[in-house]
């Protein structure tokens, strides 16, 4: 087996399919529904952490559904999972309708050029009625994407699918815009808003199988599952619900406001995080008082210094924000950030890590010794979220999989 590269994101299967259970199970608790189903959002590379490695896992763990943003996102899963239901969620452009096909990828729709390119590629390829799976995304009050909710805009554009034989309406979705706000009275309206559109459609005689909404606040708020399953259960057995996380699975999420946030929070505490940044010490150096560090000087040494150089730099991702303000972990110690970190190197101080020696590991997210360095820790010092700070790793560091 080769060595491990210096510089790499640890992925760990174990924890990632134990976020994905815990999730399910408390969505399927919140919501009396053994039947309510989580679609595991991989998008952006699954959150930072290798698609390759994160959507083969999830699938094997029982996720139906996954989720994508494009549909170049879409066939690449879809090469790594031939038996998984894939969405494409970000809409229909030009060009995709022959790629979304041809990898059997279901799209969402909201737009009549959306159907316009649909059936242009339908009538190329002469596919069968009912052949070609669609989900349709209703704006409940994002204003983002998706179907206006009112009863003209929802009518006229089920009268255009209709016309469109091939196409069959498999789901029906929205996404609220504020579920970590446990009291937000938003959330309650854009749930009334949903269910005024999911009536109009069955109405108009669409029997769509999969009702769905939320995230992984959605989950794990613990308010939005039981409307949604109660919603899918007044089809009288046709649908059922589904909430789609995304970085909830990989042990994040946001923060909660709100009287039952205590709550949502402990649910928080009991995911995993999936991923482990490592680098090692590349060189040692000691400087006296008044040595500067890095570019621009905005470090200057008050007294004696140990300093370690780590070979890792905002190129791979690591926030330039950080610079004198984050801490990476070095024999189970926080050694800080000192100086601007730069494209490919980042200086430490070490000097109260006396037996810190050049190969020794290094870790910029995760756990070492007891002591923990996360995503939000991060996010806080670089005032973004961990979103962004996962994201951001870049291609160059690789991922390896480990338990």
């Amino acid at each position: 087996m080769p060595p491990s590269p210096i510089t790499r994101a640890e992925i760990s299967r174990s924890r990632l399919a134990g976020n994905f259970q815990r999730l399910r199970s408390l969505a399927r608790s919140n919501s009396n529904d053994e039947c309510c189903d989580l679609l595991a959002v991989v998008k952006a590379d699954a959150y930072g952490h290798g698609v390759s490695l994160c959507a083969p896992w999830l699938a094997e763990a029982g996720a139906e559904w996954l989720g994508v943003t494009s549909a170049e996102e879409g066939v690449a899963v879809r090469r790594l999972c031939p038996q998984s239901n894939i969405l494409v969620m970000r809409g229909l452009l030009a060009g995709e309708a022959e790629m979304l096909l041809d990898a059997n990828l279901a799209p969402t729709i909201w737009d009549h050029e959306h159907l316009q390119l649909l059936e242009e590629a339908v009538l190329r390829q002469q596919l069968a009625a009912g052949s070609i799976p669609v989900h349709l995304e209703i704006d409940t009050g994002m204003s983002r994407q998706g179907l206006p909710c009112t009863a003209s805009e929802v009518e006229k554009f089920l009268d255009h699918l209709r016309e469109i034989p091939a196409l069959r309406l498999d789901g029906v979705y929205t996404h609220f815009a504020s579920p970590e706000m446990l009291d937000a009275e938003q959330n309650s309206q854009q749930m009334a808003r949903f269910q005024q559109g999911v009536e109009l459609i069955y109405t108009a005689g669409f029997r769509p199988q999969w009702l769905h909404a939320g995230n992984s606040s959605s989950v794990l708020g613990q308010q939005l599952a039981g409307p949604l399953a109660a919603l899918a259960a007044r089809r009288g057995g046709v649908a059922r619900c589904m909430i789609r996380p995304g970085i909830a699975l990989y042990g994040y999420a946001s923060r909660f406001v709100g009287e039952q946030a205590a709550t949502a929070e402990a649910a928080r505490a009991v995911l995993q995080p999936v991923l482990t940044w490592k680098t090692a010490i590349a060189s040692l150096r000691t400087v006296g008082p008044g040595a500067s560090v890095g570019y621009d000087a905005t470090f200057v040494a008050s007294n004696k210094m140990r300093l370690a150089l780590l070979p890792v730099g905002y190129a791979d991702g690591l926030n330039r924000k950080l610079s004198n303000r984050g801490h990476v972990l070095v024999h189970g110690v926080a050694a800080p950030i000192v100086g601007r970190i730069s494209m490919d190197l980042t200086v430490v101080d070490v000097s109260h890590v006396p037996n810190a020696t050049i190969g020794d590991e290094v870790v910029l997210l995760g756990e070492q010794n007891g002591l923990r360095v996360t995503a939000d820790d991060h996010a806080r010092w670089a005032e973004t979220i961990s979103y962004e700070i996962l994201c951001a790793i870049s291609a160059r560091v690789p991922r390896v999989s480990c338990e």
